[in-house]
């Protein structure tokens, strides 16, 4: 079924560039401009999205083998990943339970254990208090009663999604919105972790409302690969998810194949993004390769940090290394002194009250989908979250068609 929708973007974006059509919301969309610096709605959004909402945090790449783990920060929220030696994912909040220290450092490693810096407490893979330090001299204490604690978590489609929530009455399954589905064909699974590094920015939304917008390509980025661009887009949504992606006339070659015929790049080229801070946008040359871009809200209204994640489908060879490290750090120059360079001037623009709003226009209909959707979880109670997503799950080719 989910190679039978990506054959059914595909033709449709076909459709469009062969008819010269293109899809349009039926109004433009007015944001307040204060939306993206006012301190009460950034935390309203950070407690009410980020604290409540699955994000993804992690992707097999990372963690695959028993041991593996990963220590994150996550909209303020220290989180530790693990993959146990049965080989099932789980999260926790990376706080030990005696006095609340941090039990690993940001960043990667494989253990058979987690023990905390401060009082050497000792936890295994699954998050069990297996021995506390000088437990004589400590006291007699249950150790089953002072496990780490657990996070919701899932592994899906090669990704990992943690709700920083551990009461979270939201199945991460019921998120998702069938959008797991779709992404499980790129087979992420087996992919290699390549590299990751950091980029500063402006506020979250300013950031992602660029990850979702074709319609800057051929001008922001004229300097490097924007004239290969049309500034043309056609939105799918799968409850608040979506697949960006323009009319193709090249698709023309694959429409009388057979579904097991078509190419794995065709049916997924285009950017994805995984509400509320993911976008994966993939490539092509000496092997299939993404960039996987982590964005969170940073200290401030005004700032955000994004974590960009290199995967290729294959470990490469000595000179793939060479071709993808160029190929990356392209990648990187072109977000931080292109997207967010702007972004940065950007926040600064509307901070100053220049103008009452933010416009989006009827060919930005991903922009109009996600505004809606930050909206609409902020307005809603946290029993009413399941319904929310059963309701909205598939939006499926919901925007207009126009010329």
């Amino acid at each position: 079924m989910s190679k039978e929708q990506l054959i059914a973007v595909a033709k449709n974006n076909l459709a469009h560039a062969e008819a010269g059509t293109i899809q349009q919301t039926e109004d433009f969309l007015k944001v307040p401009a204060t939306n993206y610096y006012c301190p009460e709605r950034w935390q309203k959004e950070i407690d009410q999205i980020f604290k409540r909402v699955p994000l993804l945090l992690a992707t097999t790449a990372e963690l695959p083998n028993p041991g593996d783990y990963k220590a994150l920060e996550a909209a303020g929220t220290p989180v530790l990943i693990s993959r146990t030696s049965s080989g099932d994912v789980q999260a926790f909040y990376n706080m030990c339970s005696h006095r609340g220290a941090q039990i690993m450092p940001v960043g990667h490693g494989n253990t058979h254990r987690f023990t905390c810096p401060y009082h050497a407490w000792t936890y295994n893979l699954e998050g069990d208090l297996t021995a506390i330090y000088a437990n004589k001299d400590f006291g007699d204490l249950d150790k089953s009663c002072h496990s780490l604690t657990a996070l919701p978590c899932l592994e899906r489609a090669g990704l990992i999604w943690v709700t920083l929530n551990q009461s979270s009455t939201l199945p991460i399954e019921t998120f998702l919105s069938g959008y797991d589905d779709l992404l499980a064909e790129f087979g992420f699974e087996t992919w290699h972790h390549f590299k990751s590094q950091a980029v500063q920015g402006p506020n979250w939304k300013i950031a992602y409302d660029g990850y979702m917008d074709l319609y800057h390509l051929p001008i922001l980025h004229k300097d490097t690969f924007g004239p290969d661009y049309p500034n043309r887009a056609n939105y799918y949504n799968w409850g608040p998810h979506q697949r960006v992606a323009g009319p193709d006339p090249r698709l023309a070659q694959y429409k009388d194949l057979a579904p097991e015929d078509w190419p794995d790049q065709a049916l997924t080229s285009g950017v994805w993004t995984i509400f509320p801070h993911i976008s994966i946008a993939s490539f092509d040359g000496g092997g299939r390769s993404i960039m996987l871009s982590q964005l969170f809200p940073g200290d401030t209204p005004g700032t955000s940090v994004t974590i960009q994640h290199y995967l290729m489908e294959y470990e490469p060879d000595e000179a793939q290394t060479e071709a993808a490290l160029t190929q990356f750090e392209f990648l990187k120059y072109v977000v931080q002194e292109e997207d967010y360079a702007t972004g940065l001037r950007q926040q600064k623009a509307l901070e100053s009250g220049g103008k009452p709003f933010v416009l989006f226009g009827k060919n930005e209909g991903g922009g109009h989908h996600f505004h809606h959707w930050v909206d609409l979880l902020l307005k809603t109670e946290d029993a009413d979250l399941p319904a929310l997503f059963d309701e909205h799950k598939t939006t499926f080719f919901s925007a207009k068609k126009q010329d």
